[in-house]
C-alpha cells in the first residue's frame, strides 16, 4: 500500500503512544535529530566548555521527576524553578536548549519536546568531545510542573558514598559497570571548590595525596572556598575519554565518590578496566545513557510539548 493511501486511511507510521521509539520523529519531523545535532555543534564550537555544562543539564533533568524538561521551567504559577535548589549550583547554558528549541519550532512547530532536546543535547555533548555516538529512543513529553524542593531531595549530594551511588543508579536499571560508566562523565568539566570542600579538611576520608592536595588547596583555600573557585575534573577536561579513570586510579579523584571508586572492592576492578580500556568505558556509557534518559519519562498523552521550554503552554 502506498504512503499516500496510508495517510488517507489515517494509519500511517505514527509514533506508538505510550513508549519511546528509535526514529520517533521519522514521519512528523524527519530531520529533527540532524537539525538538533547541527545547532548543538555550532554552540559547542563557539564555547568548548559548553558540552560539559549541557551533559550535566541532561543528568540533572533526568534525576528529578525523570527526563521531562522540568529543569527548564521558570518559577511562577505554582512552580518553583529547580535552579533555585542548591543542588543545581553551577548549572549553565540553558540558553543552548532554548536556541535548539527555537530552531526546531521553525522547522516543525509543536512537535519536538524540550525533554527530547535535552536528551539529544547530552548525547551530542558526548560525541562532540570525542566520546561514543549514542543512539537514543525519543518521544518524551514535557512536564507541566517543577519543584526546587524535589530537586534538592532527588539530586545526589557531592559527598555521596559508593553504597548510595550504587543504589541510586540501580533505580535506573543499571548494572554496576554502567553505574561506574555514568560517573565517568566527570571526565568533562570542572568541579567547584564548594563541592569538594570536605576533602580539603584535615583528616578527610579518603585522604588527598600531598601533591594533589596542595594543588587543590592553592586554588580553593586561597579563594576562601567561594562559589567562584573551581578546578578541572581531570587532566583532559574538555575531552570525553577515559582520563577520569586514569586520574582516580592514580589518587587524583576530586569528589568523595571519585576517590572511593578505586578503594571499594565492588568498583575497583571496573574502574581499573575502564582506565585501561577506553572502548569498554564507551560501551558501558552508551547503554547507561540510554537507560538513564529512558527512565520515568512522560509519553503518549502525558504532559505536553511545550512551545517555550521556560514555561507551560497557556490553555
Amino acid at each position: 500500500m502506498s504512503v499516500m493511501l496510508l495517510l488517507i486511511f489515517g494509519f500511517a507510521m505514527r509514533p506508538t503512544k505510550g513508549q519511546l521509539q528509535y526514529g520517533y520523529y521519522d514521519t512528523t519531523c524527519p530531520d529533527a535529530e540532524e537539525i538538533a545535532r547541527t545547532a548543538l555543534h555550532l554552540y559547542f564550537t563557539t564555547d568548548l566548555t559548553s558540552p560539559a555544562s549541557i551533559l550535566r543539564v541532561s543528568f540533572h533533568d533526568c534525576q528529578v521527576q525523570g527526563c521531562d524538561g522540568s529543569i527548564m521551567l521558570e518559577s511562577g504559577n505554582g512552580i518553583t524553578s529547580e535552579l533555585e535548589s542548591g543542588s543545581n549550583f553551577g548549572i549553565r547554558r540553558l540558553d543552548i536548549i532554548d536556541g535548539v528549541k527555537a530552531t526546531l519550532e521553525k522547522a516543525c512547530p509543536n512537535t519536538v519536546s524540550c525533554a527530547d532536546i535535552i536528551a539529544m543535547a547530552g548525547r551530542e555533548a558526548v560525541a562532540f568531545t570525542g566520546g561514543p555516538r549514542i543512539n537514543i529512543p525519543l518521544g518524551r513529553r514535557d512536564s507541566t510542573f517543577a519543584s526546587a524542593a524535589e530537586a534538592t531531595a532527588s539530586l545526589p549530594v557531592a559527598t555521596i558514598s559508593v553504597d548510595q551511588f550504587i543504589a541510586l543508579f540501580a533505580g535506573y536499571g543499571m548494572t554496576l559497570s554502567e553505574s561506574v560508566a555514568i560517573l565517568g562523565a566527570h571526565t568533562l568539566g570542572v568541579g567547584h571548590c564548594k563541592s569538594f570542600a570536605n576533602r580539603l579538611q584535615a583528616g578527610s576520608d579518603p585522604p588527598l595525596g600531598p601533591i594533589f592536595g596542595a594543588q587543590l588547596r592553592t586554588t580553593c583555600i586561597g579563594d576562601g572556598i567561594t562559589n567562584l573557585a573551581f578546578v578541572p575534573n581531570d587532566l583532559t577536561n574538555v575531552v570525553f575519554d577515559s582520563q577520569y579513570f586514569k586520574d582516580t586510579n592514580n589518587g587524583r579523584g576530586l569528589f568523595t565518590i571519585d576517590a572511593e571508586l578505586p578503594l571499594d572492592s565492588r568498583t575497583a576492578l571496573i574502574e581499573q578496566t575502564f582506565a585501561n580500556d577506553e572502548q569498554a568505558f564507551f560501551d558501558a556509557m552508551i547503554s547507561a545513557y540510554v537507560k538513564m534518559t529512558s527512565s520515568r519519562v512522560l509519553t503518549g498523552d502525558q504532559g505536553q510539548i511545550r512551545q517555550n521550554c521556560r514555561m507551560v503552554n497557556s490553555s
